[in-house]
């Protein structure tokens, strides 16, 4: 009895860990070159944000600075529509993490921030959270869409596919449609995707979808983590693991009671 315990324990300890958050680096994008809201990646490259790359029109903005005092890129100053710059739509000073947060064009040079993982396990499933909202570009005006391609895979989603009827590769997922009024805000929403792994060195990526051109949408992310989802038998067999121990627990009391 006392080796099956132990074996159960361990089991469940084994199982357990299988579901522990994998070596994503940077999933709050709390760690950048500079100290300042701009863009970032390939084409403003000022500014990286560690662990991530990018060749499109994406900015990285610091908390409360979104709808103030905005970000510098390729073609200058930028800001979203917020209260900060005149509009009561609801947007708050920072996301629900609190820290840095993404805010990538959906329609314009639009191109995904991407990360390769390591140490990933075919056919392994891995659940892919994280926030995202809707805003749009101040100084433009009109009614808004905005959404996220994301994928763990092989491939990176891109632009020419979104205009090419969606045609993304299968295992792109999207994050429903987030509708704006003028000068619009979503309000902050969690998702979570399950993808399985095609390779041990899979690409998470995540490509902004908006419409419609001339009118910036932007889609904002923060707080991506990435873990391993349990088989079924393995949840089983935690299951019957912490059965034994209850087992065991109280065969010894009615020992001692005897």
């Amino acid at each position: 009895m006392k080796t099956m315990l132990l074996g159960a324990i361990a089991l469940a300890a084994a199982t357990s860990a299988g579901a522990a958050p994998l070596p994503l680096v940077n999933g709050g994008f709390e760690m950048t070159t500079l100290d300042q809201s701009s863009e970032f990646g390939d084409r403003y490259s000022q500014q990286q944000v560690t662990g991530w790359q990018t060749s499109g029109y994406n900015w990285v903005f610091k908390p409360g600075e979104a709808d103030t005092v905005g970000g510098d890129g390729e073609y200058g100053f930028l800001s979203l529509w917020g209260p900060g710059s005149g509009v009561a739509n609801g947007m708050p000073a920072a996301s629900p993490l609190g820290g840095n947060y993404i805010a990538a064009d959906g329609a314009f040079t639009t191109a995904a921030i991407y990360q390769q993982l390591s140490g990933l396990t075919v056919g392994q499933k891995y659940a892919v959270k994280f926030a995202y909202a809707g805003a749009q570009q101040n100084g433009f005006s009109g009614p808004t869409t905005d959404q996220w391609a994301v994928n763990l895979g092989t491939t990176i989603p891109t632009d020419g596919e979104r205009r090419n009827n969606f045609n993304f590769a299968p295992s792109v997922q999207l994050t429903p449609v987030l509708s704006l009024a003028n000068h619009g805000f979503s309000g902050w929403q969690t998702a979570k995707m399950v993808f399985t792994a095609q390779s041990s060195n899979d690409i998470l990526s995540f490509l902004a979808v908006g419409t419609p051109d001339g009118q910036p949408p932007f889609a904002l992310l923060d707080g991506v983590s990435v873990s391993a989802v349990p088989e079924p038998a393995s949840w089983a067999m935690l299951i019957a693991g912490f059965g034994l121990v209850g087992f065991a627990s109280r065969r010894r009391n009615n020992i001692v009671a005897a």
